[in-house]
Parts: C-alpha cells; structure tokens; sequence
C-alpha cells in the first residue's frame, strides 16, 4: 500500500489484511449484487436462450433422434430391475429430460432411469414390502423420488455442492463395478429363461442358482444368448472399422448408437411372427404396456411410508448426486467447458420433485445415454426437448408393440450397457501403483455392494475414504529443510568455483539426502505439508518440537544427578551434548498452507514458548510464503511478524530510484560479504552478534546527502533510536537488502520517493530471504 506524506511518501511493502470490521462491512455491501447473481444462475437457459441458431437446432434434432432411440429401450429394461411396470421407466425419462434443459449447466447430460438407481430402487421397495403389504411398489418409488428429490433440491440450494469432492473417485469407480456385476448377475436368469429365482437376495446367492437351474433354460436363451453376440459383435466391429477408416468414423459411429434400437426393432418382430397365430408365448414378453401418462397424480404423503423408507433415503440422495455429477464432470473436461456443481444439484432435485407428480421413480444422469449425447454432438441442453418427443411418441404410438418385446433381449441390451462400468485389470494396477489405500478403497466398495446391498455399497466406501482422509489429515507430511549449495563456472584456471544460488530441499529427499547441510548452526527450517488445523497441529508440532531437541542444545545443562532432575528428563542424555549450537531462529515454510484455525495458532504460540524455555533465550520466528489472508490474521493476532523484541534493522531497497541499485549483501564480490559458510566455519559470530546487535537505519535524507553506508551507519548507532527505528523492527520481508560499497562514498538516488519501510518484517516471499534475514539477525 501506498501512503502520502506531505512530500515524501511512506511505502509499506507488506501485504496489508483488512480488518474484520472492513471486510464484514464489504460483505454486507455486496450482499445486492451476490444475491442478484444467486438468483440468475438458478436458471441458466435465460443466459443462452436468447443466442439459440439453425446450427445449434440442427445438430441438437439429430442428437435428439439418436439419444431418443437408445433411451425409449432402456427405459422399460430399467424399470424392469427396479421392479415396476416397464411405463413408469418412459414416465421418469420424459420427466427427466424435459426439466433438466431449464436448469441444465451440461449439454451433454441424460437424465432419466439409471441401471444402479433402479437396482437400489428394487432393492429398497422389496425390504418395504417384506415389512408390510400395505404399498405397492409404484408407491414407494413415488414417494422416495418425492423426498429424494426435496433433500436434494435443499443441498444444492444452500450450496453444499462441495460435500460431493469428499467421495473419491475410487469409491465411485468401485460401487459401479460391484452395481454393474450385480445388475448382470440379476439379469443372468432371463437371459437363459429361467424362472423362480429371487434376484433380492444376495448376488452370490442369486448367481449359484442360477447355475444350478441352467437345466431349466428355455427358448428364451435363443434371443438372450443371440442379442449379447449381436450387440457386442457390431460394437467390436464399429470400432475397427473406426479405426481403419478414419474418414467415415462418424457414419460407424451412428451404426453403433443404433445397434440397441434394431435389436429391439428386430426381436419384437420376430416375437410377433411367432406368436401372433397363438394363444401363449413359447418364451417370455414384455406383456401390456399402457398408452400415455396413466399415474399422473398428485402423490399422497403418507408418515408411516416416510418412517420405512426414512433410512433408505440417504442411499437415494447419495446416488442421485453422485453418479449426476461424476458424469457431468467427466464430459464436461472432455469437451472444455466448467459445470456450476450446486445448479446440478438443484436440477436433480427439481426433476424428481417434478417427476414424482407423473408417478416416476428417481432419475439421476445416465452414464451410457449420456456418453451418447456426447459423441451425437449436442450443442445445447435444449436437447432434451427432441429427446422428450421421441418418449412421446413411444407412450402413445407404439405401445401395442412393445407387448412383444422378449424380455431376454431386454435383459441383452441391459447387460451390454452395464458390462461398460466394470473397471478392468489396467484400473486396479493403476491404483494400487498410484497407492494402495486408492485400490483398497476400490476393492472393498465392489466387493460390498456385490456382496450385500447397494446402499452398503455407498455407505461403508464413503465412511472408509473420509476415515483415510482424515487420518491424512491429522499425520501430514512434514520437512526439515536443508540446503543445497550450487557451484557456478570457474572464473578461470586456478580460481575456486563461485556460488551460483542455494535450494532448499527435504533432509530427507531420496537422492539429495548425501548433499545437503544444515541451513545455519541453531537454524531450523521446517515446511508442513497441509493446512495447521486441530486435527493435525499437536502432530506436526510435536515433530517440530523434537527436531529442536534433537539438533540444538539446551540453554541449561541437564544436571549430573538424575535426582536433580525432573521425573520426565530422566532417561535424557546425562550431559547436553555441547557441540550443539543454541536454538536461534525457526525459518517456518507456510507456502502449501492455505487454513490456520485458532488450535494451531495457540499451539504455534506454545511452541515457541517451549523453544525459548529449552534454548534459554530469544528464538526468532520466520514466516516464507504467508499469503492466506487467514493464515496471516492467526500469526499477526498471536504477535508474530513484527518481533516485540532483539535488534533492529532497516534496509533501503528496490524502490529507490536509481540505474546502479548496489547488490544483496553477501553476494560474489561484495566488501561486507556475509556468508552463511562463514558463519558455520567460526561459531564464534554469531555469539558476537547475539551480544552486540546491529541497529542500523539507512533513509533517503541521509543518501541525499552523500554520505557512505558506513558513516550512516555510525551516526545512527551513535545517535540511538530514532523515530523511524521505533517503527521498525528486525530483518526484511519483500525487501531486497543491497549494499553499494564498490561505488566509493556517495550513491546517487535520482528522485526520492520517500521512506520504505516493512510492517511486519518476519514475513517473507521466499526462502532466500527467509534464512538471509535469520543469518543476518544473528
């Protein structure tokens, strides 16, 4: 910041941090204007609308037709897992899609049956109907997508979107492999027709029976077996076609799209030829679907149906949001451009709000429906319309044909969709290189909900990951920082390397560790890794704390006797190991922390307060890379960057106007060299030091008028505090110190700009001048 005084100015270099009272009343200020933007945002298509083209009609109408040719197919496939009349998986797709394009921040986006929803549906209608007879199953999937979808609607509204980021995408990938293999499991059976399985119990249970009946298999095991061989054999075949004909990749791909409307198209009539002169099927249909939207209702609320499916709800909220978003996300990185992850939500929440009105279950985002639209070259949500039309028409035009649907081949077309979400071996090798807590997580989240249930499935995953994360949380990563010194060139034979810089690196790193030195004698760098919060400060500063002990001495001998000493100190060393130096000064490296509560200020505080006891006098606190407003509010409001004690020191810096600005003290060729190797070669300096600090001040008055550094330097020590010394304080912080010594007595400023000075001075930019200021302070 900047400050005019009278005709000279006062630069303060530090970052300045409002005030509380500042910032609250800022907050307030803007209140109109976030609220203005919060209500514009819940309906994006205003945004868009307005810009719709021809171009965008056209290739949203083929998207539409495309995506509507796969959708009207899984529909019914779907609702037959959830246990419900093949309509009411139309009523939730037409619903699904009409809705979200209102609220849409994703093009690309399919909202409608999802094979996993259905299966947790099925699973909770049959654990209701095993308590009472008193619901249909239409009724509990109404009632869960009308309370789902309020839950929902609610968690995006207060904009907790974020609660999404703490499901690890390991979790996610592991539940849809487990979902995936039990939908397949289930479906098994009627691939081979055979009948009286109970597909709600376990899926091993459910697989072993059906290996048992395969002596059952009926006519069925023709489409079943015959549809898999044609759905997987024209998407092999697509894709090396793709392949080698790269020109007509998009044609191949529209074939492939379609492979699931021809089968049904095919089969169905098949099925009629067959049957139409009968009077029974030889093999299994759809069987009657009703014309239009029958259930259109307004859905009762009954408690006692609320108090059964209450503990079920939190599965049903958890996949509505997560298996939406993670397919968002993903194709929104794909084609480039950023969802809004809380105007998803509230579209979720919205559509089955909506859609329980039409008697539909709960509908989320469809994996493969929505890689579809991806690929047909949606351009904007506005797609949904078209796909909305093609639903239609299926509800009130096609329905006498879909009695003859074999339902081996519905159960065909759900197993080839599903089989896409079950991670291969190449995902578990990748996670367990990347770690092995990632594959674990994977692993126990398949094996769970293929073991047990789907809402197991989601509850124990997310439970194990945030225990993993928490346990990250509260042991982080730490360093204690060396450093490297790096030889420049020869200046010419005979002549000894110069220093070209200094890195600073872990003590610990695997191929440095051999190179690296101790900063300073009674210089301890140290870097957290994560953010100092309550789970984690008494952790990372115990180590900090050790690392003292370890590597300093004590201001105090421990005494001879082991009775004069304190209970806890007996198994100390005997006597102090006096090679050690003193504690000095801790260079603390905060750049990677962005969070510091109240808990780890006080025990930063503490720690000080410790280190000081041990060393027996004043330890300097350094601070690299504070740029968390909060962060920096913790440690100015526990006293720390302006050091109410020691020496002071004041530098002119980069801000004086001149074309010569001097060099950093200490560098090649500098009169005053101060080096660290220096110091560490004779100990003696830095006692020298500690007993007669320098309180040196070098303003522009005094460069005015001509005089060298060192005359400054001896009136200002001769003459005692000034009234610039007061403000000041020890070392620099985003301040150059340079020294001018080979440009003889006078320095020639140019224009003055006034008095540079540094508020808080043991707060730093980089470890350079973090340990250069602790070196100099010494």
């Amino acid at each position: 910041s900047l400050r005019l005084v009278s005709s000279m100015s006062t630069i303060y270099i530090d970052k300045p941090t409002p005030p509380t009272g500042v910032r609250i009343k800022n907050a307030i200020k803007n209140t109109p204007h976030a609220a203005k933007n919060y209500f514009t945002h819940l309906l994006p298509i205003v945004h868009w609308l307005p810009k719709y083209n021809l171009q965008w009609l056209a290739g949203d109408l083929v998207c539409g037709i495309t995506v509507g040719a796969v959708i009207v197919p899984q529909s019914m496939a779907y609702a037959k897992i959830a246990g419900l009349p093949p309509q009411f998986g139309l009523y939730s797709s037409f619903v699904g899609v009409v809705i979200y394009c209102l609220f849409a921040t994703s093009k690309d986006i399919s909202i409608g049956t999802t094979a996993i929803m259905s299966l947790l549906v099925s699973q909770i209608i049959s654990s209701v109907m095993a308590e009472t007879a008193d619901y249909t199953a239409p009724q509990i999937a109404v009632t869960l997508a009308l309370f789902g979808g309020f839950i929902v609607f609610f968690i995006g509204i207060i904009r907790l979107g974020l609660l999404v980021d703490f499901i690890c995408q390991p979790t996610i990938t592991g539940f849809m492999a487990g979902s995936a293999l039990t939908i397949i499991i289930n479906q098994s059976n009627q691939i081979f027709g055979i009948t009286g399985i109970d597909t709600h119990q376990a899926p091993y249970l459910v697989f072993g029976k059906t290996l048992a009946g395969l002596g059952r298999t009926q006519v069925d095991a023709a489409f079943g077996l015959g549809s898999l061989v044609f759905l997987y054999s024209v998407k092999f075949l697509c894709a090396k076609c793709s392949q080698r004909y790269p020109k007509h990749a998009r044609k191949f791909f529209y074939v492939n799209v379609a492979r699931n409307a021809v089968l049904v198209i095919f089969t169905t009539l098949l099925s009629y030829l067959i049957t139409m002169h009968q009077t029974t099927s030889p093999f299994h249909v759809l069987g009657p679907v009703p014309a239009g939207f029958q259930g259109m209702e307004v859905p009762v609320i009954n408690t006692h149906l609320l108090s059964l499916i209450a503990s079920k709800l939190p599965s049903v909220v958890v996949l509505l949001i997560m298996e939406h978003v993670a397919i968002a996300k993903s194709l929104g990185k794909m084609t480039d451009y950023k969802i809004d992850v809380d105007q998803e939500i509230i579209s979720i929440g919205l559509t089955n709000i909506i859609a329980s009105f039409f008697s539909a279950y709960p509908s989320t985002g469809s994996f493969s429906r929505s890689a579809v639209m991806s690929k047909s070259g949606a351009r904007t949500p506005l797609v949904g319309l078209f796909v909305a039309v093609i639903v239609v028409l299926a509800l009130y035009a096609l329905t006498p044909a879909f009695y003859y649907i074999p339902t081996a081949a519905l159960a065909a077309v759900i197993i080839h969709a599903v089989s896409d979400l079950i991670a291969g071996p190449s995902v578990w090798k990748r996670l367990w290189s990347i770690h092995p807590w990632e594959f674990m997580i994977f692993l126990t989240a398949m094996v769970i909900t293929l073991f047990t249930s789907v809402d197991l499935g989601i509850y124990v995953p997310v439970a194990l990951s945030l225990v993993i994360q928490l346990y990250r949380t509260a042991r982080p990563a730490y360093s204690i920082l060396g450093k490297l010194v790096l030889q420049g060139p020869k200046q010419s034979a005979g002549q000894e390397q110069t220093e070209a810089g200094t890195m600073y690196y872990p003590m610990s790193h695997p191929s440095l560790k051999n190179n690296l030195t101790q900063i300073a004698p009674g210089i301890i760098a140290f870097r957290p890794e994560e953010s100092l919060i309550f789970q984690n400060v008494s952790f990372v500063f115990d180590k900090l704390t050790d690392e003292i002990k370890l590597t300093t001495k004590r201001g105090a001998p421990l005494p001879e006797a082991y009775g004069d000493r304190a209970w806890n100190e007996a198994m100390g060393a005997k006597v102090s190991d006096e090679n050690l130096p003193l504690l000095r000064a801790v260079v603390m490296d905060l750049s990677g922390i962005h969070q510091m509560d109240s808990t780890g200020t006080d025990a930063l505080v503490e720690t000080a307060r410790q280190a000081e006891r041990y060393s027996g006098q004043t330890c300097r606190w350094h601070f690299v890379g504070v740029e968390a407003d909060t962060v920096r509010r913790g440690l100015l409001a526990s006293g720390f960057g302006l050091q109410r004690h020691g020496t002071k020191t004041f530098f002119i810096n980069d801000f004086v106007n001149m074309d010569e600005k001097g060099h950093r003290y200490g560098d090649q060729g500098c009169l005053k060299r101060v080096s660290t190797t220096n110091l560490n070669s004779n100990p003696s300096q830095w006692d020298a030091k500690e007993k007669n600090p320098a309180e040196t001040i070098t303003t522009v008055e005094d460069v005015e008028k001509g005089l060298p550094i060192e005359a400054v330097s001896e009136q200002h020590n001769a003459a005692g505090s000034s009234s610039a010394m007061d403000d000041a304080a020890v070392s620099t912080d985003d301040a150059s110190e340079y020294c001018r010594c080979h440009l003889g007595s006078t320095v020639d400023v140019g224009e003055p700009i006034g008095l540079v000075r540094d508020k808080w001075p043991y707060f730093h930019q980089t470890m350079e001048e973090a340990v250069g200021s602790a070196v100099l302070g010494l």
